[in-house]
Parts: structure tokens; C-alpha cells; sequence
């Protein structure tokens, strides 16, 4: 089984995926965060710095290192995210603006202007977006969605608002649909999600619940989130 955990900003994707696995004895997917990649990527810069040209990058070098990843383990993983994830949030700045930080007083659904740079962009992204599409029909078996029921992480270092994901939210369902790639919504706690995901797919627990929710917060507070100037030595 090849599946992928999915949603938007702080929805809980990493942690739920550290867990799955514990959990089940399935192997995790390792690709490096847009923040890991931003130091080579735009030295000094935070991604709300970034220019448009510098994001198509950083997409297209996580894609790629998701690619080799999920070949590395073809057998069964489990996925934080997919390749759609970059495509749809490169795609939401097309009405939100590169920074959408920077439009969070704009309505729902109300575009930023479109500047030749943004114009160009959306051409970019639209066709990444079916090389994106092609590869994800072609690696994964199912998905798991997980709706945005957490608060937006206030740490000071995502270049989104609400409105940003609460449309890519409903893009990564879209998507799904036009895939047709089995995909299920699973929201409550942590040991929910995992007994839940369990049950869907007839994966066997490897460990307790207990046991398995422990060693992935362990794992997820280890993670290095701090910020990309601050990870630079900047």
C-alpha cells in the first residue's frame, strides 16, 4: 500500500504520518521541507521573502526529492503529503499572491492583482501541475485527508492565512476527485486518526496506540522547525 496523508497547513500530517507508521510497521517517506530546502534554494531569505522564480524551484526540487523517495520504498509507504501539496499551494498564490500574507485583508476568493510576474507564474504552475497530477495517478494507492480542524500554527514562518488554506483545502479534494484516487477523511485526536486509518485500510498494529503516539511526538519534537534564517546561521 502506497498512501498518502493529506492536507493543508497545520492540519497534522507529519505527526499523523510519524505515527502511522509506528503504528502499522510501514515505512515512511523522507523529503525535505520547503524550509530545509530554502537555505541552498534563496540564501537569506524567509519564504515570504521569496520571489516567484525562487518558489518554482523549491517546488520542483521537492518534487523531485519526494520522487526518489517513493521509488526508494515502491513496495509500501506512507506519505506526508504528495507532490499535489507544492502544485496547489503554488497554484493558491496565484489569487493570494506570492506572499499571501500579504493579502490577508483581501476576502475570501478575492484576488491580489495580476502583475505580468503573476500572469507568468500561473502558466508555470498550471503545466508542473500536470506533470504533478501524472505521477501522483501513477505512485499512489489511496489517500487519507485530514480536514483543517487545528488552529493555523502561529510560529511566525508560513506565508499563509486562512482563506489560502481553506481554498487549497478544497483543491486537494477536487483533485482527488478528477484522480479518482480512493480517498478518505479522517478528523478527531491522534489515536482516533491511527485506529480509524486501521480500520479503513485492514492494516495489523505493530504497537499500542499508546505506545505508537508517544514515539512520534518524540520523533515530532525533535524535528528542526525553527525558522530558514535562523536554520542558515543567519
Amino acid at each position: 500500500m502506497r498512501l498518502g496523508i493529506s492536507g493543508t497547513y497545520s492540519s497534522g500530517k507529519t505527526l499523523t504520518s510519524i505515527a502511522l507508521s509506528e503504528y502499522t510497521g510501514i515505512p515512511r517517506t523522507r523529503a525535505k521541507t520547503m524550509r530545509e530546502i530554502l537555505p541552498e534554494a534563496a540564501p537569506g531569505k524567509t519564504l515570504e521573502e521569496c520571489t516567484s522564480a525562487e518558489l518554482l524551484q523549491m517546488i520542483v526540487v521537492r518534487h523531485v526529492d519526494r520522487a526518489i523517495h517513493e521509488r526508494n520504498l515502491w513496495d509500501g509507504f506512507i506519505s506526508d503529503g504528495s507532490s499535489l501539496q507544492e502544485w496547489i499551494y503554488g497554484s493558491v498564490r496565484v489569487t493570494y499572491g506570492i506572499n499571501p500574507n500579504e493579502s490577508v485583508g483581501l476576502g475570501e476568493g478575492v484576488p491580489v492583482p495580476r502583475t505580468p510576474e503573476l500572469a507568468y507564474f500561473e502558466d508555470v504552475v498550471a503545466e508542473l501541475g500536470k506533470a504533478f497530477k501524472r505521477h501522483v495517478k501513477a505512485t499512489f494507492d489511496a489517500f487519507v485527508h485530514l480536514p483543517n480542524e487545528l488552529p493555523l500554527s502561529a510560529d511566525g514562518h508560513r506565508p499563509v492565512n486562512e482563506h489560502f488554506r481553506a481554498r487549497a483545502d478544497r483543491m486537494l479534494e477536487e483533485i482527488m476527485a478528477e484522480l479518482a484516487i480512493p480517498f478518505h477523511v479522517v478528523g478527531g485526536d491522534l489515536p482516533a486518526r491511527l485506529e480509524r486509518i486501521t480500520e479503513l485500510f485492514g492494516f495489523t498494529p505493530v504497537l499500542p496506540v499508546d505506545v505508537a503516539v508517544a514515539r512520534a511526538l518524540d520523533e515530532y519534537a525533535a524535528l528542526d522547525t525553527r525558522s530558514e534564517t535562523a536554520r542558515a546561521g543567519v
